[in-house]
């Protein structure tokens, strides 16, 4: 059988556009290959510009905690292909081996007969086809760009559908207009089926999500309403109209991630898990981890390249709101234990570099700027170093991460620093492969 390297490389010839938004040809390939998306256990859907990844993570974790098994679908990886598709089983879903998603995508290609279709088409159908042949309690399903005309949104039926943080990014496919973006997002949104609305950053996007949703006779279970998150006394305070929940706070560092996991319980109890057992919320909000969401690297072959006691952090977020909420878990951090603050960061031609780093201006000391190795749409590090300056932050180039850490490392330092590799997943990826880190 072909390695599903070889398969992947393949498929991404067979549409000359990375991103094409329309359901025509996916449809046509499900169809098929016998409509495995009619075949499946039931559905959590999840649309949004951040936080989609980790609010699954919550809910993997939680439901896990409870006993029960869950498929789930994701994206970008990180890594390597694999890490997209969880396989649901007793004792936790594991990242699909290497037959399993080489013989589904083998299938999928001959199926399709090498008509066009995208990769991320391609790469659903495969995850449909696994889904479905294979028992599970739940399938967590994460929409990769939009969701009206995602691939993902093939999803005719849904336990609950979930709206997480909506934000200006993919401009190219998705606009500047954050009400236009918002009604993309709201595509997933099923007739009389709830929706969980996380907190909303931008005025006028939840506005839109609730018109949808009131068209749709959807049961809207928004943030601030139907259900609230707060921290209090170093615990995470969670309330809806079944009553209270009183828990840890998550080992994801930062408020969104608290956001996040309220998020992630809002869903669950409007699809009826955990509501005679609250204890599955208070093991899974402790176990549950996503890498490159503010992820410790202080073990590891880049942190050795650092002074002793150094901090060395990593995050994938890549658009002004990604960059706001690392900004405020760094803020917080550092009134709790101030370092110098030093940044690593690379990030693709078609993010706004700026408008990211300028959420760091009076914090980061300095700016190491990298070029993303393997990926011909990133930015050059001249131009990101020059973004940096551009955001009032100064700013030098390296030529790699292990060249910035090595810089960092050679320098004087009144209290070992705090470093941070941020601003694109595909920098994140990067610098998990340097490090050696296995996959979560």
């Amino acid at each position: 059988m072909e390695h599903s390297t070889t398969l992947l490389a393949r498929l991404l010839s067979l549409h000359p556009k990375l991103i094409d938004l329309s359901l025509d040809r996916i449809i046509r390939l499900l169809a098929a290959l016998g409509d495995p998306q009619r075949r499946l256990p039931p559905v959590i859907h999840v649309a949004g510009t951040n936080g989609k990844g980790s609010t699954i993570a919550f809910m993997r974790a939680m439901l896990e905690a409870q006993g029960l098994s869950v498929h789930v679908y994701t994206s970008p990886h990180l890594v390597q292909f694999h890490e997209r598709i969880r396989i649901g089983q007793a004792g936790g879903s594991a990242i699909v081996s290497e037959a399993l998603l080489a013989d589904a995508l083998a299938r999928c290609e001959a199926a399709n007969a090498g008509q066009p279709m995208t990769f991320f088409e391609m790469t659903t159908a495969a995850a449909l086809l696994l889904f479905s042949e294979h028992p599970a309690d739940l399938v967590l399903f994460e929409v990769g760009l939009g969701g009206r005309f995602d691939a993902t949104n093939v999803i005719e039926q849904a336990l609950v559908t979930v709206i997480t943080p909506v934000s200006i990014d993919h401009t190219d496919f998705l606009g500047s207009d954050i009400k236009v973006i918002a009604a993309e997002k709201g595509g997933i949104i099923k007739a009389r089926t709830p929706v969980v609305i996380a907190r909303q950053e931008h005025e006028g996007s939840e506005a839109v999500l609730e018109q949808i949703a009131e068209r749709l006779r959807a049961p809207l279970v928004r943030y601030g309403q139907e259900y609230h998150v707060i921290e209090e006394n170093g615990r995470l305070v969670y309330q809806d109209e079944t009553g209270l929940l009183d828990l840890p706070l998550p080992k994801m560092a930062g408020q969104h991630q608290q956001i996040n996991a309220g998020t992630a319980i809002a869903a669950l109890r409007t699809a009826g898990f955990g509501l005679q057992d609250t204890g599955l919320f208070e093991r899974g909000i402790t176990r549950a981890d996503w890498p490159a969401r503010m992820q410790n690297l202080g073990k590891g072959v880049l942190a050795a390249r650092l002074p002793q006691d150094s901090e060395l952090w990593l995050d994938g977020g890549h658009n002004l709101d990604g960059g706001r909420v690392l900004a405020q878990a760094l803020t917080r951090m550092d009134r709790q234990n101030p370092r110098p603050l030093v940044l690593v960061s690379g990030m693709l031609a078609s993010k706004d570099s700026v408008g990211f780093l300028m959420n760091f201006q009076g914090m980061a000391q300095h700016v190491f700027a990298v070029g993303i190795a393997g990926q011909s749409a990133g930015r050059p590090a001249s131009e990101v170093a020059g973004h940096a300056r551009q955001a009032g932050l100064t700013a030098t180039v390296a030529d790699t991460i292990e060249d910035a850490l090595q810089q960092i490392g050679q320098q004087t330092w009144p209290v070992p620093p705090r470093v941070v590799i941020c601003g694109s997943l595909y920098l994140a990826g990067d610098a998990l492969a340097r490090n050696k880190t296995p996959p979560v």
